[in-house]
């Protein structure tokens, strides 16, 4: 009796278990929409994913997000002298811009002075650091790209410059906002490297594009104003003053960086 029990009970559980995987594959051959559901939920996942990545990258100046840019602006008094001297900051991949504006501190989100009036988007794929590591990652052999640290991703490289510059002091002539900028390039590899504040000054005055109009007018206004009123008012005393502050400042970087260059500080 026990064993016909058993063999009952198999028996009809067998037929519970056939009839139950008769009823899933009659909906899954004469509904179609159901084979399709999870496809399409992942589909809608995939989506929501890229929508929101491309959402991270788009520019909003006016919530001050400029994902993997360099971001300028004028400084006030010296950029109306000399107007493509200004203050420079580099943004996270979520568009937050990081500065270096003082003695052991880095603002964050927080543009010393005043909204980024130029900017110049990166691409990450220039980054040799980044690129690297992916390689890495994928099993790839190494190469001669590489370099001393690890830099996982963008943030990754920026938030290593950050911790750097928390511990420097603050020069404008020896350790300013241009090195900070310059420090976070030469981590991430970009374009090889070997960045200065010379060369990313040019960089942004060359390839930088403007804001809106508006930035060009923020930028330029007080140098139409100020030059020719100094020239009014001062005459040649005023040239003689203009041309020796522009060759000291720019003598002096370029001196610095490409002379000594452990007179300024990446």
């Amino acid at each position: 009796m026990p064993g016909f029990r058993c063999g009952y009970w198999s028996c009809f559980s067998a037929i519970i278990l056939f009839s139950t995987l008769s009823k899933v594959c009659y909906k899954l051959r004469y509904h179609p929409q159901l084979v399709s559901m999870a496809t399409n939920v992942d589909a809608e996942q995939q989506s929501m994913i890229s929508e929101s990545s491309a959402e991270m990258m788009q520019i909003d100046p006016k919530r001050a997000r400029f994902p993997f840019c360099v971001v300028w602006t004028p400084l006030p008094v010296l950029s109306w002298l000399i107007p493509f001297i200004g203050h420079i900051g580099i943004c996270r991949e979520d568009g937050v811009i990081l500065d270096f504006a003082g003695p052991n501190f880095v603002c964050v989100d927080n543009f010393a002075f005043g909204s980024a009036t130029r900017y110049l988007q990166i691409d990450e794929k220039l980054c040799r650091a980044i690129t690297f590591m992916a390689s890495r990652r994928n099993g790839e052999q190494q190469n001669s790209c590489g370099s001393e640290e690890e830099i996982l991703s963008w943030d990754d490289g920026l938030h290593k410059s950050l911790l750097e510059f928390q511990h420097r002091s603050y020069s404008l002539l020896t350790c300013n906002c241009h090195s900070f900028v310059a420090n976070n390039l030469n981590r991430l590899g970009f374009g090889g490297g070997r960045w200065n504040v010379v060369s990313l000054a040019v960089l942004i005055l060359l390839k930088g594009r403007w804001v809106d109009r508006g930035s060009m007018v923020k930028s330029y206004l007080p140098f139409a104003i100020v030059f020719p009123l100094g020239l009014f008012l001062g005459g040649w005393t005023f040239l003689q003053f203009w041309a020796m502050l522009l060759v000291l400042l720019v003598g002096w970087f370029i001196f610095g960086s490409y002379c000594f260059k452990g007179l300024i500080q990446l």
